[in-house]
């Protein structure tokens, strides 16, 4: 008998696991703390929660429309009217999905061929790389270097050419905890338009912004709205990661198109969950303001930890995450440091390499998560600062 072909389609073969299942799962095995995975450990605003409940004893439990709940839709043009000063039409240009990982795939899939281009910016979160892959389409990236991960012009140009699509941009940016500023994004709009791509932006953590940084949502830059599809959801913001409610939004045409992809994914997800989100995104400007406060005041706790550790840390001015230097304790290897962390001192995180094409340009960087509850986080604390006398 002829050998048989493999299960899994070439394209998909790099992609058969994720970084974050294997350093959970260590984490689990070793009862370290997970730092590692980008999840809150405490539950959403009771609001929230009371909502979803009144939800699913109420009856809201078949198919919700396809493309969302109205109440939902609604109450995400409302949010971007609120925040942005953005015209969002619920009923055209909204498109509710599972999680914002849907709604990247969901984009991509319906925007490329076989062979588009797609430009990204290393180190890049591993959905996107797999969502590309999925399409056929060839990814192009832009590396961002340690210790500011600034945005390298000529770089950045020479990504663009005849076969680009879609640039894919996520601002606050995981894992660095980047935040575009005007100018940059002003330039990966200009190029977007010289070369008529679409620009997919990523923007989950729009509320968790620190210290003086503006989130800027690209599409509200001149000439942009017509060629972004914007994407967020619930998870980050209201603590609710396993809900899986996301949301994308932009000109009717591309979210159309999307839509056409998203039917064929999930068809529909969290029927009951989606009015709950929209109780959400109507909280008062006081509940933002403590979200950032209060994960700043996290991150600044694991920042100072770190260094007192040893690590060199770049402070990130958004998300969830500190990514950190291993070279000053002596790990020129961030992927060999994060399998021996969860035994060496019970924490877990992730290295920052395997969010990279060239794995050298953040071989001894390690990304730790904040979103913890700070008793949580005083205790990683003291672990990591038994790490030098380890080594």
């Amino acid at each position: 008998m002829p050998p048989r072909r493999p299960a899994l389609v070439e394209r998909m073969r790099p992609f058969t696991s994720t970084i974050f299942a294997e350093i959970t799962a260590l984490a689990t095995r070793t009862g370290a703390i997970n730092l590692g995975q980008g999840f809150p450990d405490t539950d959403g605003p009771a609001v929230i929660l009371d909502a979803a409940s009144a939800a699913i004893h109420g009856g809201q439990n078949q198919y919700p429309p396809g493309p969302g709940v109205p109440v939902l839709r609604a109450a995400i043009a409302r949010h971007q009217q609120r925040f942005y000063g953005l015209d969002v039409d619920p009923g055209s240009e909204v498109l509710v999905t599972a999680g914002a990982t849907e709604a990247i795939a969901a984009t991509i899939l319906a925007l490329c061929e076989p062979g588009d281009e797609v430009v990204t910016f290393d180190p890049v979160y591993d959905s996107y790389a797999a969502s590309i892959a999925l399409a056929g389409a060839v990814k192009r990236t832009v590396t961002l270097r340690w210790p500011d991960f600034g945005l390298d012009e000529a770089e950045l140009r020479a990504a663009f050419g005849p076969r680009t699509r879609v640039v894919l941009l996520n601002t606050p940016h995981n894992p660095t905890g980047k935040v575009f500023d005007r100018a940059e994004l002003e330039l990966i709009g200009a190029l977007a338009v010289e070369h008529d791509a679409v620009v997919v932006t990523d923007e989950v953590y729009e509320h968790q912004v620190y210290d003086d940084a503006v989130h800027v949502p690209i599409t509200t830059l001149p000439g942009m709205a017509e060629r972004t599809v914007t994407v967020s959801s619930a998870g980050k913001t209201f603590s609710v990661t396993g809900w899986k409610v996301g949301w994308l939004h932009g000109p009717a045409e591309l979210v159309a198109a999307a839509r056409a992809v998203k039917q064929f994914l999930t068809f529909v997800s969290a029927g009951p969950l989606q009015p709950a989100v929209a109780t959400g995104l109507g909280l008062g400007d006081d509940f933002y303001a403590g979200l950032a406060n209060g994960l700043q005041a996290k991150r600044d706790l694991l920042v100072d930890g770190l260094r007192a550790a040893g690590f060199a840390v770049s402070v990130p001015r958004g998300t969830y995450f500190v990514v950190a230097d291993a070279a000053p304790l002596g790990f020129a290897d961030g992927v060999e440091l994060c399998q021996r962390l969860p035994e060496l001192i019970g924490v877990a995180a992730v290295p920052v390499s395997v969010f990279h094409d060239d794995p050298k340009a953040a071989a001894s960087l390690v990304r730790f998560a904040f979103c913890k509850r700070d008793d949580v986080l005083h205790d990683a604390v003291e672990r990591l600062s038994r790490l030098a006398k380890l080594v």
